[in-house]
């Protein structure tokens, strides 16, 4: 099995299922697959990954793992005796050939609450077989050239820059073995440097700090759950503090862009939220009007995190952070460049909400290459209601 613990998924899934758990136990939801990586073909691989998938119906949690949850400090007692009861529902999700040759579909339809865990560790199978089949007895050697190469440029950086990195590479990894032994050169290499990892079960297996918040999928969902489609973004941020109280304090910044983001965030939201996460759009732009936002509501911008998340390099990471230093706090999560840089083309692959509640949702990336919507009506619709400007033809 590829998967094989219920923990091998990323810590965002869990702080998000436990506000679903208390917010929005009703909530029906449907997320779609899609490869972003042009000529791919995974159908010949569908029979594997179906069983990989059926495999998932076997995990339960641990009482170790259990115990790691309830330790953390925003786990709650009655969502952590849910998960004790949790286990995957094959009936929820739904895996065939897609429409176009070499295509495969992925469906997950269901109760948000029993379908959130599914994605990160659905892709993880989906990368993964693809890989072992397609670069059978891969010699990890210049994999572990390239990391060498990146701590090495890490440890080049000037002692009085507060910059640490972290992994977020779980979903697009290129295998377990390998993302495993990322985490442990990067503790043991570059301990001062190497902040945590999004990944529940290597960060209890190697004694990191597991990192998260939320993802687009809440932000999303709160389309369908909130009193008006207006108000959507604004209900998801006070729900969110409702659930955590000032804790896990990083909003998410570009499910509508910027634009729309930094009308919503107002001077309560700057003052409440510790930060905020940038996951799309250029980086140095969105950094320096955070800044001027921070400024313009009268928080000082040195008290507050922001978190690069979107395609990082070692090197990109590097720049923004001499860019923004002694101006704001950074931090940085690292993905794909991590767990699948082995001299092979990593695949781009995800899974979006598409539907909460019978309705169409969306997300209105600041790039418009990840823009998410199955419905173009509804698209039209939501950026008319934000005030964006048209999806360009």
């Amino acid at each position: 099995m590829i998967i094989r613990s219920l923990l091998d998924t990323d810590l965002y899934k869990f702080t998000m299922m436990q506000v679903v758990l208390h917010q929005f136990p009703a909530a029906q939801v449907e997320y779609r697959f899609r490869c972003r990586t042009d000529g791919v073909r995974l159908a010949p691989y569908l029979d594997e990954i179906q069983r990989e998938i059926d495999d998932l119906g076997q995990l339960r949690f641990a009482d170790d793992e259990l115990a790691y949850l309830r330790n953390l400090r925003f786990m709650k007692s009655d969502f952590v005796d849910f998960l004790a009861l949790f286990h995957f529902n094959r009936k929820y999700i739904q895996v065939s050939a897609g429409a176009a040759p070499g295509e495969i579909d992925i469906v997950i339809r269901g109760p948000w609450l029993h379908t959130i865990l599914f994605e990160i560790p659905v892709l993880a199978i989906v990368s993964e077989v693809y890989f072992r089949r397609t670069q059978p007895g891969a010699d990890l050697a210049e994999g572990r050239r390239r990391l060498r190469a990146k701590i090495d440029l890490v440890r080049m950086v000037d002692p009085a820059l507060e910059f640490r990195i972290s992994d977020y590479g779980t979903r697009r990894r290129f295998s377990l073995g390998w993302h495993e032994e990322v985490i442990r050169t990067l503790k043991s290499e570059m301990p001062q440097r190497f902040a945590g990892t999004s990944n529940v079960l290597l960060a209890l297996r190697h004694g990191v700090t597991p990192l998260g918040t939320l993802a687009h999928e809440y932000m999303q969902a709160c389309q369908a759950l909130g009193p008006r489609l207006r108000d959507a973004q604004v209900f998801a941020l006070d729900k969110w503090a409702q659930e955590y109280r000032g804790d896990l304090g990083i909003a998410l910044s570009d499910t509508y862009g910027t634009k729309a983001f930094l009308r919503d965030f107002d001077m309560y939201f700057c003052k409440l939220f510790d930060g905020a996460r940038h996951d799309s759009g250029e980086p140095f732009e969105w950094g320096e009007r955070m800044i001027a936002h921070y400024l313009a509501n009268r928080v000082d911008p040195r008290t507050k995190t922001l978190i690069f998340s979107d395609q990082l390099s070692v090197p990109l990471a590097i720049e923004i952070a001499r860019r923004f230093h002694g101006r704001v706090k950074t931090a940085f999560g690292i993905g794909t460049n991590l767990t699948n840089d082995l001299g092979f083309e990593p695949i781009n692959i995800v899974i979006k909400m598409t539907e909460c509640n019978g309705q169409p949702v969306a997300k209105v990336s600041d790039a418009p290459g990840k823009t998410v919507s199955k419905d173009p009506g509804y698209l039209a619709y939501l950026r008319q209601v934000y005030g964006l400007e048209p999806a360009p033809h």
